[in-house]
């Protein structure tokens, strides 16, 4: 029996979950507010359930029901496309919008090379970014803002798949005149460091990985400076305001401030941060997804070699 909506409905229903807003659905859209209104109204009805709450002063919000069906949805519409896609001689090729969140450290690495094989491959695909940190982008997820993150798996609770990519130990970085700087063995244990002054990348669940480490290493820090920026936590090593752990490497010791700093290898048996692919769990992926994903961990697997 057929389903009682349509797939122009379904279409605008997309779109106003994006964006929470009738006004700027209706204008990308190009129809009438008050058609796109009368749409989602007899989707609602059709499936006998309340998509949205409806606020005077705070436009639309998605309710669960809402939330959980555009996810759903998003394999469903892509598949529509590729079906019009296939009729006219296309099927092969990938086509439509991908969003991806993207951990904020892990960004400048080796995300430009993902991007620039991934357009390679798939010109029709539209690629943009969410840069956040790792407790935004597990809600981003969730909410449906991005359709798969490259992140830590840093406090990933449940409710997502992950494939994980690469894991990196944690390392000591300190500036070119330190002590330690010069040894051949380019070694240190983290107690060696007790009492030094520090540099800490403060974002969420990356505080807690550093703390737990200290906390192995049985050294408690001195917090002298607390940055959310990777390179600013390099820059202010490198002017020796003091050191920092960092899992990400860069192939430059030469910082934004001009100094240099010099990675140095833990003699610890610290856990290393893993490096993974991270989507909703029981949400079917999309093809774009799957192809971007796929380009991510070729990448990765080159870089090993």
């Amino acid at each position: 029996m057929a389903k009682p909506f349509t797939l122009t409905q379904l279409r605008y229903f997309a779109v106003v979950a994006e964006l929470e807003n009738m006004t700027a659905a209706a204008e990308q859209l190009h129809v009438t507010q008050s058609a796109l209104s009368a749409s989602l109204a007899q989707l609602e009805a059709s499936l006998s359930t309340q998509l949205f709450v409806r606020l005077k002063t705070r436009g639309l919000r998605l309710t669960g029901s809402g939330r959980q069906f555009a996810l759903d949805i998003k394999v469903f519409l892509e598949q529509a496309d590729s079906l019009y896609e296939s009729a006219r001689g296309m099927g092969t090729s990938l086509v439509g919008e991908l969003k991806v969140g993207v951990f904020a450290p892990l960004a400048p690495f080796r995300l430009p090379t993902i991007l620039q094989t991934f357009e390679t491959e798939h010109p029709g695909v539209e690629v943009s970014f969410m840069e956040a940190d790792l407790a935004e982008l597990q809600s981003a997820l969730l909410d449906g803002q991005c359709d798969t993150a490259l992140m830590y798996g840093l406090g990933l609770g449940r409710g997502f798949t992950h494939q994980v990519l690469e894991r990196v130990p944690p390392h000591v970085l300190v500036h070119a005149g330190h002590p330690a700087a010069s040894r051949p063995s380019r070694q240190i244990a983290l107690k060696e460091l007790d009492g030094e002054p520090s540099v800490v990348l403060d974002l969420p669940h990356s505080r807690e990985y550093y703390q737990q480490l200290y906390a192995a290493a049985g050294v408690r820090p001195n917090v002298r400076h607390r940055f959310a920026g990777y390179e600013t936590v390099r820059s202010f090593v490198a002017k020796g305001h003091g050191y920092a752990l960092l899992n990400q490497r860069l192939h430059s010791d030469v910082t934004y401030s001009g100094g240099r700093v010099v990675a140095l290898a833990l003699t610890d048996d610290f856990p290393p941060i893993e490096v993974m692919l991270v989507r909703p769990e029981g949400v079917q992926p999309t093809r774009r997804a799957l192809a971007f994903e796929e380009t991510c961990a070729q990448v990765y697997w080159a870089a090993k070699d």
